[in-house]
């Protein structure tokens, strides 16, 4: 018998309200209390945050056992987890991601979810060490195409090939602004508790010993648009990418913001794609105007970011509507290859020099399809600028011939002195540089 009890998600963005929290717990905690399973499996984030409660994740897993002290419990993490302790010491098995972009989503609930079904015929018994360092990993430099993370991602695929069940190391998201933000390493055994523990310690002095380049390294705006557009120039076929880095839905990224669009206009790039600046307002002013018509508009600067040091003021922009969509495409892959996604009813609207996508909800440009869904082939065009900061890769890296990360305005900053840190343990790399162990 199976039950899948719920599934939720949304994009990051404050905590979670606890109505919302209690309502979701309430459906996994009843399925439990039913009784009669062999085992848990849980698909979960791991650095959720409530209203009441720091470590989301954590407090779920800790009521199941309070209800349910024996079954087996497997679960799925992303590997921008911020661990807890609960998080770990209430199952029997932890996956994590080792991709970033996420394109092993379902491989990991399969990790998780073989070593379960093996504990439950009785052929191992998991066995878990886990641990963290004081750091906090940028999330600009956490891709695993680049060092140090692919090789700290490699060792974990390596650990699990000489037997253990799961080796998992977490990135950590540091736009949360709690206790035990960071980097962690969580490992899985068949009854070794001296081999996990043996793997840990090696994965953690080996994430420590390159804290720095774990930290990332600004351009200023200006100068950063001011490269792509002679990277731009000249014969060579392929679009030059421009990654609005501190504006992404998928860190909590209002995706209203225009400072990138706005210096791109500013300094005449031509023959550019912007996904996008989400206002259902603007998409709606489309809408009424019709497909063909000039318009004038103020576009983005309409949501609050009080806790951003940098406001974003609406952008002026005339241009013709190009392209109306209802907003619903199927993901392409690798990244959710095959899934609905939805960015609400859309528009481009072509300036003559930029085509710009407006859209009404909030989605992370990941894929192909989401331009290519809007008419708008990234191929054919001489710039693309994304709202993303790594997960773009996944469905587009392959396309570009350069790409520039320029620093915008947003509540995702790449800038940690951007950042109110209040909660966060001190000291902490790179906050306090002379911290140790």
């Amino acid at each position: 018998q199976f039950e899948l009890a719920i599934a939720a998600d949304a994009w990051p963005s404050g905590p979670v309200h606890d109505a919302a929290y209690e309502a979701i717990c309430g459906v996994i905690l009843d399925a439990v209390r039913r009784g009669g399973w062999d085992g848990i499996l849980l698909d979960l984030h791991g650095a959720m945050v409530t209203q009441s409660h720091e470590d989301g994740e954590g407090t779920l897993l800790a009521r199941i056992r309070a209800i349910d002290p024996a079954t087996p419990i497997a679960v799925g993490y992303d590997m921008h987890a911020n661990v807890y302790a609960d998080m770990v010491e209430h199952a029997n098995v932890v996956a994590g991601y080792q991709t970033y972009p996420h394109v092993d989503m379902y491989g990991t609930g399969r990790r998780a979810g073989e070593a379960l079904l093996r504990f439950i015929k009785g052929e191992v018994k998991p066995t878990t060490a886990w641990g963290r360092v004081p750091m906090l990993p940028h999330v600009m430099r956490q891709g695993t195409a680049d060092e140090p993370n692919r090789s700290l991602q490699a060792r974990c695929k390596a650990i699990e090939a000489e037997g253990a069940l799961c080796a998992s190391l977490f990135v950590g998201f540091p736009h949360a602004d709690i206790t035990h933000a960071g980097l962690s390493v969580v490992i899985t055994t068949d009854n070794d508790l001296a081999r996990a523990e043996a793997y840990r310690d090696e994965l953690l002095h080996a994430a420590w010993a390159q804290r720095a380049a774990f930290v990332y390294q600004l351009e200023p705006l200006a100068q950063a648009v001011a490269r792509a557009k002679a990277l731009g120039d000249g014969p060579d076929a392929g679009p030059v990418f421009l990654l609005d880095h501190y504006d992404n839905a998928a860190s909590g990224g209002t995706m209203d913001t225009t400072a990138v669009l706005a210096e791109i206009l500013r300094q005449e790039l031509d023959d550019v794609a912007a996904f996008g600046i989400f206002d259902p307002q603007a998409v709606q002013q489309c809408i009424a105007a019709g497909i063909g018509t000039t318009i004038s508009l103020a576009i983005g600067g309409k949501l609050a970011m009080p806790m951003c040091p940098v406001a974003s003021e609406p952008l002026e922009v005339t241009g013709r509507v190009r392209t109306l969509f209802d907003g619903r495409y199927r993901a392409k892959g690798p990244m959710s290859a095959g899934t609905q996604q939805d960015m609400g009813h859309a528009a481009v609207l072509d300036t003559g020099r930029v085509q710009i996508a407006l859209f009404s909800r909030h989605v992370e440009p990941f894929d192909v399809n989401t331009l290519l869904a809007l008419g708008i082939d990234p191929t054919q065009k001489r710039y693309v600028m994304l709202k993303s900061r790594i997960h773009w890769r996944a469905g587009m890296a392959h396309l570009a011939r350069a790409v520039v990360e320029c620093a915008g305005v947003g509540v995702c900053p790449s800038d940690y002195g951007q950042h109110r840190f209040e909660r966060v343990r001190r000291p902490i790399y790179p906050l306090d540089p002379q911290v140790t162990r």
